[in-house]
C-alpha cells in the first residue's frame, strides 16, 4: 500500500456531492501547523487543488490570488471553487474556504481566492530575471523553527538572509535566498509550487532584527512554467529569493522568485503582510 505524502494528505479533498457540485470537503493537518493556524502556503495550495479537481477545468494555472480573511481553526472545512467565466483559452475562477463559526452552525468565510487557468501554447520565451549565481554548496545549513510544525516539512537551506540570531534591531536589508524542497522529497507540481511561494519568514523580522507579530493578508502567485517543466524538476531543490520594498503604517510587501536547479524561473509572487509595532 502506497503511503500518501504528508503534503497530499494535508490537501486531501472529497467532493461534497449532491446539490453542491462545486464544493469539496477537507480537514486541517497538524503536519503543516503554524503558530496560530495552518501554514498559509498549504491554504493557498488547497484553493488551487480544488480548482484542479474541478471537472470543468480548462488548462493549467497561470495566476492565483489568495486573501486570508480570518485564521483557519483546527478541524474540517469546505471549499467552493467555481469557474466564473470560460473563454477560448483562459478560465477565471472564484474560490471560498469556509469553516463553522464559534456557534458551530453557520459557516464563516476564512479565505477567498481568484485564479486564472489557461491552455498554454508554445511561443517565444525568455528568462529576463536570471537565477542568482549561488549553489547548494553555498547554503549555511538547514532552517527550521521549533514552534512551527510546517517548517519540518520543508528542507530549507539559506544562502543569505537567515533569520536573525539576536533580536537587537540591527537589520540592514530584507533579502533572503534559500534552497527549498519538500521533506520527504516529492515531485514538484502546481500546488507544491504555490505553497513554496510562501515559505519565507516575515521580511520585517530580517529588516529590523526585531520579532514582531506579522501575518500575510493577501498573496498572488504567477506560474511561469507548465506541468511538463515542473515534471523536469523532479524532487530537486528550488532556489527561492524574497525581499520587501516598503514597510509603512502596519503593512509591508514582499516579492519572491522561485527557480529550478537548472535556472528556469518557475514562479513569482507578491504579497502584502500586516505587522504590529
Amino acid at each position: 500500500m502506497t503511503t500518501l505524502h504528508s503534503f497530499d494528505q494535508a490537501l486531501r479533498l472529497e467532493a461534497a456531492g449532491g446539490d453542491r457540485p462545486d464544493t469539496w470537503l477537507g480537514h486541517t493537518s497538524p503536519d503543516y501547523w503554524n503558530m496560530v493556524g495552518p501554514f498559509g502556503g498549504t491554504t493557498a495550495a488547497t484553493a488551487l487543488r480544488a480548482i484542479l479537481l474541478h471537472p470543468a477545468l480548462l488548462g493549467e494555472p497561470v495566476a492565483l490570488t489568495v486573501n486570508y480573511a480570518a485564521a483557519l481553526a483546527e478541524g474540517p472545512f469546505s471549499v467552493v471553487a467555481k469557474p466564473a467565466r470560460t473563454n477560448r483559452s483562459t478560465q477565471h475562477w472564484t474560490v471560498e474556504l469556509s469553516q463553522a463559526g464559534a456557534s458551530g452552525d453557520t459557516p464563516e468565510v476564512v479565505m477567498t481566492a481568484t485564479a486564472v487557468t489557461a491552455a498554454r501554447r508554445e511561443t517565444w520565451s525568455q528568462n529576463d530575471t536570471p537565477m542568482p549565481a549561488v549553489t547548494l554548496a553555498d547554503a549555511s545549513g538547514r532552517l527550521r523553527f521549533s514552534t512551527s510544525a510546517w517548517t519540518h516539512r520543508y528542507d530549507m537551506r539559506p544562502v543569505r538572509g537567515v533569520i536573525p540570531q539576536v533580536w537587537d534591531g540591527s537589520g540592514s536589508d530584507s533579502l533572503t535566498q534559500l534552497w527549498v524542497r519538500d521533506d520527504p522529497p516529492r515531485s514538484l507540481d502546481f500546488p507544491a509550487l504555490a505553497a513554496m511561494s510562501d515559505v519565507f519568514y516575515p521580511r520585517v523580522w530580517l529588516r529590523r532584527a526585531t520579532r514582531v507579530p506579522a501575518g500575510t493578508v493577501s498573496i498572488t502567485t504567477y506560474f511561469h512554467a507548465d506541468s511538463a517543466q515542473l515534471a523536469q524538476c523532479g524532487e530537486g531543490f528550488l532556489l527561492g529569493q524574497a525581499r520587501a520594498q516598503a514597510f509603512r503604517n502596519g503593512f509591508f510587501d514582499q516579492t519572491a522568485q522561485l527557480w529550478s536547479e537548472a535556472g528556469v524561473l518557475l514562479a513569482t509572487s507578491t504579497q502584502i503582510v500586516y505587522y504590529k509595532e
